[in-house]
């Protein structure tokens, strides 16, 4: 049995829909005081409502991660409804398609803004009061795309997971001594909004070629995000976990068939 997170303050970037939602409604329905964040109002505060109703609070706050006068300002407006920060879930990220022969310079620096740059700022804005809390905990969400696996058209995608992984590394060592740890979760194919956009055909095929013959779901990047901020997983940090149904396990398509 793991110690409640009941009225922990649960701050998650990108958390208004998809991966982010997800991992929001699963700290929520834990008891945790919820804050997701988003550039976009008219997301950001429906999805609030709709994931409150639980024993926890859960509220919205607008702010572009890629600014890191907007991290200072969501942190400090997480501290002042829920009297501080226990954990952050560093979730908003970007996942253009475009082929490298294609690639300009801002659509890198576009993608590097949000899911790297984007990802430190907000460790940085929220490190006072991790420390405060004793017991800080940051998962980053990372992917199997880049730090395993590599797909056509998002080069500059994997490459943003694979450099979160490397700060990683560096700060956990440096949080450690402020009683904070720091592990990241990689998902495989998940059922979002943005998955949906990529057709049936895509779905199908992705299907095909995970060991489990299905996808995802938002929840279970959330409950493996609710299990680093336990009591309990308190010496894991600078970790990276799975999570994508044996999809990076088979060799080739051949080995599955070979069921």
């Amino acid at each position: 049995m793991f110690t409640p997170l009941t009225g922990r303050a649960v701050l998650v970037t990108g958390g208004t829909k998809g991966i982010g939602k997800g991992i929001a409604g699963v700290f929520a329905g834990a008891g945790a005081n919820v804050v997701v964040v988003g550039r976009d109002p008219a997301t950001g505060e429906p999805a609030a409502a709709e994931l409150a109703g639980g024993e926890g609070e859960v509220a919205f706050v607008r702010a572009d991660v890629r600014e890191a006068a907007d991290c200072e300002r969501m942190a400090a407006e997480t501290v002042e409804r829920f009297g501080g920060i226990d954990v952050l879930c560093a979730n908003a990220g970007v996942f253009p398609d475009v082929r490298l022969e294609d690639m300009t310079e801002s659509d890198i620096d576009e993608i590097f803004a949000t899911n790297v740059k984007g990802s430190m700022l907000s460790v940085k804005a929220c490190l006072p009061a991790l420390e405060r809390s004793g017991r800080g905990r940051v998962i980053l969400t990372s992917s199997i795309t880049g730090p395993i696996t590599g797909y056509p058209g998002w080069s500059h995608y994997g490459a943003t997971k694979a450099a979160q992984l490397g700060f990683l590394r560096t700060a956990a060592i440096e949080l450690a001594p402020k009683a904070i740890t720091i592990n990241a979760v990689l998902p495989g194919n998940i059922v979002t909004e943005g998955l949906a956009e990529l057709g049936p055909e895509y779905r199908q095929k992705m299907e095909e070629s995970i060991p489990q013959r299905r996808l995802g779901t938002v929840q279970d990047i959330g409950h493996a995000a609710l299990f680093f901020a336990t009591d309990e997983a308190s010496y894991i940090t600078g970790q990276a976990i799975v999570i994508d149904g044996g999809q990076v396990l088979p060799e080739s398509l051949a080995a599955l068939e070979a069921q």
